[in-house]
């Protein structure tokens, strides 16, 4: 939102200087975002008389001129300027200015031995334009001696703020001069009605065919009147503003949008079709010409001011071409109306255009302004063009806008942190046209000003007619939940100053700091880094894919079927981020890379409940294991997928000795070459094995290709203990190493578990560290090496004793498998 200084005390009656005004703006919330000064690099150019201007007796295209600069002594300067002559007046720089449009600054010298001892400016000299033609000329009433910027009114600073999207009643320079006389930089000038006599009937009537495309409307037509360029105070405002001037009619429109937040939007009554303006919805295939050169293809949900022609404004955001008006305008038709700020936001979001009549309207505008607007703008039209004025044509009724607020002021330190007084806080509010409806010792009421949208009372949004009941009901939930009472707080405090308010820390929870993961997501984090240490690559894709794909990987119901996917071959909630992995292996064997290592921290989906949605730990190994110089490379296998699954439940803190394997894999993996890892009968951590080879071939994946999923929601929790001192025997462990042979069937998990088993007390560890099969075996048999550790407590153990617990593990083992000992 851009103003300048002149134009914020049009409305605004205040000595201020600049800067307290620039302060004050910052600390009310209206952040600062710039200010331009047109007139500090020119502040020390005067305007001077040219008493004598003479032919240069050494230079044909030089004139040595006798120049006044006010103070009676008159300056030789020697000028190329064609129009230099003697009785003009134009702008005097002195030694020791800088010229802005020549990056110099100014030293007496000699030219072709004359003296000059200052200069004439050109426009482009002083910046302010390219025309380097001749000096400028000046009015013959330019006051000799003046400083040039104060006479041009250059010296008019330009200010540029901030807006939050809330507030709509700040996009005016009369909302800003309301917040600043409240905040006490001054007093705010009131809007003085016009009072605008009808000297004829409207020559256009309204009507509201759709109450979806306009809440209220009001217009009046203003005949006889001679359109042209505006007086200069308003055509420099706009310009300073970044608008371009266009004719009285349209200048006035801009400046009602800027000065007091009302867009406005004039009609050429010659130009319109019928007698009627109709706003309703555009129809199929209607477009636009509008005013700033384009046509755009408008939509059923687009509101139109429309004549028999089709329409002539896209309501609220910019108007039409057919019907602007211009220099050849005797009759003009102005329009003032309400619209629906959402449908406004959509529309012009949907065809890509920005005006400022948008920005207000899509915020919300002063909804009781309407007639006063329309007489000010009618009485300075009538000022600046002549004319007369019919009278008002109006349809639709004014928006139920008035509601009230609450405040209590304790709220203010509770909520705000600020102490206020009440009768500073009730001030406050007043100046801001909150007007008083109730109060007591600990609270007051008000009612909401017109202006003010952003402040509403719980179950008081105002909803257009005809809106849609579902976006109604919406609105009134959303209403529901608004709290009044804050937005008053906030009031209240950024007038008083937001620089006020203390800075307060937070308050401590406690000594040592919370963790800054939960528990979940520590386990997350720890998985994704065993598997990248493992060599894996971490992947994050899709979660969902091609229906015949994941079916392939489990079920795949039609309640995890995407109704409107990004890509038809992804459609399908994905059963396992295995099948992801497999996917993204395929895609690189195809391009001649074939050996990969997979790893994917993502969700598995089983039913479109909460609970049907797993946090999984998955992996995948395709071809051949990484060349090393210590082995040879060889095909990956089932081992591999076991042993990073393990990894993973092991890091996670899942002890190893409750760990058993069964052969209940998924379908996915082959039957034979697959594993299911449980923590009881009824826990599974987590599956591995090999990809069956329906599912490779599906995916086009030659090759031998491993998987396993971590289902980290299934792992429990480690208990918290104390911790104590660390458990270190004083005696030394005994090894012992036992080959049994057993039935080829027999699980080398079952081995591990009854050895283990045997002695709980002295047997701390057991591990398979051999398997073979093979010639010198009996058909049917394997031989298991697995060793035992015997940690002792009280004493070191006798070899008696050692034996003694040598003979238990066997006995255990033989009888929990069948097992022998080798000979």
């Amino acid at each position: 939102m851009k103003f300048t200084l002149s134009w914020l005390r049009a409305h605004l009656e205040t000595e201020a200087p600049l800067a307290d005004i620039l302060a004050a703006l910052n600390t009310i919330g209206l952040e600062v975002e710039g200010v331009e000064d047109r007139g500090a690099a020119l502040a020390s150019f005067r305007i001077a008389h040219v008493v004598e201007a003479v032919q240069h007796p050494n230079a044909d295209r030089l004139r040595a001129l006798k120049v006044d600069a006010g103070d009676g002594k008159l300056l030789s300067v020697v000028c190329g300027a064609p129009n230099a002559r003697a009785g003009m007046k134009g702008v005097l720089a002195l030694p020791g200015a800088f010229i802005p449009g020549t990056g110099i600054t100014l030293k007496r010298g000699e030219i072709r031995g004359v003296a000059s001892e200052a200069m004439m400016l050109s426009a482009r000299e002083m910046g302010l334009g390219d025309d380097h033609s001749g000096i400028v000329d000046l009015p013959e009433d330019a006051p000799l001696g003046e400083s040039y910027v104060r006479w041009a009114g250059m010296d008019d600073p330009i200010i540029e703020i901030s807006v939050t999207p809330n507030r709509g009643d700040a996009l005016s320079v009369h909302g800003v001069a309301r917040d600043l006389a409240a905040a006490g930089l001054g007093r705010l000038k009131p809007l003085q009605p016009a009072q605008v006599a009808a000297a004829y009937p409207a020559p256009l009537r309204w009507e509201i065919a759709d109450p979806r495309a306009c809440r209220w409307v009001l217009g009046r037509g203003i005949r006889g009147l001679r359109n042209g360029p505006s007086p200069q105070w308003l055509q420099d405002w706009l310009v300073a503003i970044g608008q371009r001037p266009i004719n009285a009619l349209v200048d006035v429109t801009n400046l009602f949008t800027y000065g007091l937040g009302r867009p406005l939007h004039v009609f050429d009554v010659a130009k319109v079709r019928g007698g009627t303006l109709t706003l309703r919805m555009a129809r199929e295939g209607e477009e636009l010409a509008a005013l700033n050169g384009k046509t755009y293809a408008l939509t059923a949900e687009d509101g139109v001011i429309a004549d028999e022609a089709g329409p002539e404004s896209l309501g609220g955001i910019i108007g039409g071409s057919h019907t602007g008006c211009d220099e050849g305008t005797r009759e003009c038709f102005i329009e003032c109306a309400v619209f629906d700020p959402v449908r406004i936001a959509l529309s012009g979001r949907r065809h890509d255009i920005r005006t400022d009549a948008r920005a207000r309207f899509e915020r919300g505008v002063d909804q009781a302004l309407p007639p006063v607007a329309l007489d000010l703008a009618t009485a300075l039209m009538i000022e600046l063009c002549g004319g007369e004025a019919s009278e008002v044509a109006a349809a639709g009724a004014e928006p139920d806008w008035r509601r009230s607020a609450m405040l209590r002021f304790e709220r203010l330190a509770g909520l705000g942190g600020a102490e206020v007084a009440p009768d500073e806080a009730v001030g406050i509010l007043e100046r801001l046209g909150f007007m008083v409806e109730a109060r007591d010792a600990g609270s007051v009421t008000v009612a909401v000003p017109s202006w003010r949208n952003d402040i509403a009372a719980k179950g008081a949004l105002d909803q257009a007619p005809g809106l849609p009941a579902e976006r109604a009901r919406a609105a009134a939930e959303g209403c529901a939940q608004v709290e009044p009472e804050a937005d008053l707080v906030e009031e209240v405090l950024r007038i008083q100053g937001l620089d006020r308010i203390l800075p307060v820390s937070l308050p401590v929870a406690g000594i040592v700091p919370p963790p800054a993961l939960s528990a979940k997501q520590a386990r997350a984090v720890l998985a994704r880094r065993v598997l990248a240490a493992r060599g894996m690559l971490d992947c994050v894709s899709f979660g969902f894919m091609e229906a015949k794909v994941a079916a392939l990987f489990g079920e795949a119901p039609a309640a995890l079927r995407l109704e409107n996917p990004i890509a038809a071959d992804l459609d399908q909630m994905r059963p396992t981020p295995v099948a992801s992995l497999l996917q993204a292996a395929a895609r690189n064997a195809a391009r001649g890379y074939p050996d990969a290592a997979l790893a994917e921290l993502g969700a598995a989906y089983r039913s479109a409940s909460p609970e049907g949605q797993l946090q999984v730990a998955a992996g995948i190994r395709t071809g051949h294991t990484p060349r090393h110089w210590a082995e040879a490379s060889r095909p990956v296998d089932a081992m591999d997928a076991k042993g990073d699954a393990l990894a993973v439940l092991a890091a996670l803190g899942v002890p190893m000795a409750a760990v058993s394997v069964t052969t209940d894999a998924p379908g996915f993996y082959h039957p034979g070459r697959s594993g299911v890892l449980r923590q009881g009968p009824k826990t599974v951590l987590a599956t591995f094995g090999e990809i069956h080879p329906r599912a490779r071939a599906a995916l086009d994946l030659v090759g031998p290709a491993v998987g396993f999923e971590v289902f980290l929601d299934a792992i429990p929790e480690p208990k918290r203990r104390k911790r104590g001192a660390p458990d270190l025997p004083a005696f030394q462990p005994v090894r012992r190493d036992f080959a049994f042979l057993v039935d080829e069937g027999v699980p080398a998990e079952a081995v591990l578990r009854a050895a283990r088993g045997a002695d709980k007390a002295l047997v701390t560890e057991v591990v398979l560290f051999d398997r073979y099969a093979g010639d010198k075996l009996p058909e049917g048999k394997v031989s298991l090496a697995i060793q035992a550790v015997l940690q002792p407590r009280a004493a070191t153990l006798t070899d008696a004793e050692i034996e003694a617990a040598a003979a238990k593990v066997v006995a255990a083992v033989g009888k929990a498998t069948g097992a022998v000992l080798r000979g």
